[in-house]
């Protein structure tokens, strides 16, 4: 079976009976195409060996940007051999001739490591947004929402105003792998979103909305989906705003996910519930925060080991 034909056939198997969510067959497409790209879109799969696939990890790893710096990072090119991988598994289970996916190991990883916000750094950032105006309170109202809740940002792009309790300051979440989970608001943040809400005079579904003009280029789409904010526009304000407060580090959204999981871990929550609150499905992910809460350790050592 020529390459081409079983990437597409792997494709509508993981949407169709895997039901995998549109990020990831958007990723697996983006990898595997690079990977039938390389190949040529008639290479037969029972052609695939170790050798093979050996010289395309080369190439990724050579690939380089315009100034020469290397293109993929090692954990970027291991994206590729994962999707290869399922791809690859995916022929095994329908009796396909090819390589078998166990014998593709990933490289080996540095240890991974996060930064975050400590409290003066939040105040600082928190206290850079001008409250005056339509677009302060959502941008305030935006971050202790990200802070409060540790959300990704792209649960946060498609937050709607129906899913929120704000009387019990809770919501439901769909994350990665169409996953539900319940997160929760600080009085803070709740606050912070009520006083945005109240100041808002329109229908609209997305929580956040963009408040200038919005061109419809599109005229398929609707006016939630014109005026929802983009995870793009987020980061831009959320970098902004880093800069604004003098901070030397750059902030993410991401990082303020880093902070919220941060501040739990060293105020005594346990790993699982963090683990809970995260979204994440193996522990070993939140796991790469414990480094950062040694001072908390070293404080129960000297208390309870005489």
């Amino acid at each position: 079976m020529k390459i081409k034909t079983a990437i597409q056939n792997f494709l509508e198997y993981s949407e169709v009976n895997k039901n995998q969510s549109q990020k990831t067959l958007e990723n697996y497409r983006h990898y595997l195409g690079r990977f039938e790209k390389w190949l040529g879109s008639d290479f037969d799969v029972s052609k695939l060996d170790l050798q093979t696939i050996n010289k395309f990890r080369v190439y990724l790893n050579r690939l380089t940007d315009d100034d020469g710096s290397p293109l993929l990072t090692v954990k970027t090119q291991n994206y590729h051999i994962i999707a290869l991988r399922a791809f690859l598994k995916y022929l095994v289970k329908n009796d396909i001739e090819s390589l078998a996916p166990e014998k593709i190991e990933l490289s080996k990883v540095d240890d991974r490591t996060v930064e975050y916000l400590d409290r003066d750094e939040l105040e600082k950032l928190f206290a850079a947004i001008d409250n005056d105006g339509i677009r302060g309170l959502r941008d305030k109202a935006l971050m202790k929402v990200l802070y409060s809740t540790g959300l990704r940002i792209s649960e946060l792009v498609a937050l709607n105003v129906d899913q929120i309790n704000l009387e019990t300051r809770e919501f439901r979440v769909q994350g990665k792998g169409r996953k539900y989970r319940i997160v929760f608001l600080s009085e803070d943040a709740c606050k912070s979103l009520i006083d945005y809400l109240k100041a808002r005079k329109d229908s609209i579904k997305p929580v956040f909305i963009s408040h200038g003009r919005v061109k419809k280029a599109d005229p398929s789409k609707s006016e939630d989906e014109l005026r929802r904010l983009t995870p793009t526009m987020i980061q831009y304000l959320i970098r902004n705003y880093g800069r604004l407060a003098g901070l030397v580090k750059p902030v993410t959204p991401h990082k303020l996910r880093h902070s919220f999981a941060t501040e739990l871990l060293k105020n005594g929550a346990d790993i699982r519930s963090v683990q809970e609150m995260l979204g994440h499905s193996s522990i070993t992910t939140t796991q790469i925060y414990t480094h950062l809460t040694n001072n908390r350790l070293k404080e129960i050592h000297k208390k309870f080991h005489k």
